[in-house]
């Protein structure tokens, strides 16, 4: 009777513990700005078989969310 109620009290408070885990989606990292649409006068430049967009004298790459640029 006494492991059993070890066992119930231990799955009361273990239980709920896993069932709330939130999870969280990739974020950017600190500094680096997501732009959310791409301009009309946009261009399709490949590079080593990756594909990045040109405008503005800047390379973005295709993101979840948006466009973030990149390094040439």
């Amino acid at each position: 009777m006494k492991k059993l109620f070890i066992l119930l009290v231990l799955g009361l408070f273990l239980f709920p513990a896993s069932s709330c885990v939130v999870a969280f989606g990739h974020r950017p990292p600190q500094g680096v700005v997501v732009v959310k649409t791409r301009p009309a006068q946009y261009q399709v430049v490949r590079v080593q078989g990756k594909k990045y967009y040109h405008w503005n004298n800047n390379h973005y790459q295709r993101v979840r969310g948006g466009y973030i640029m990149v390094r040439m």
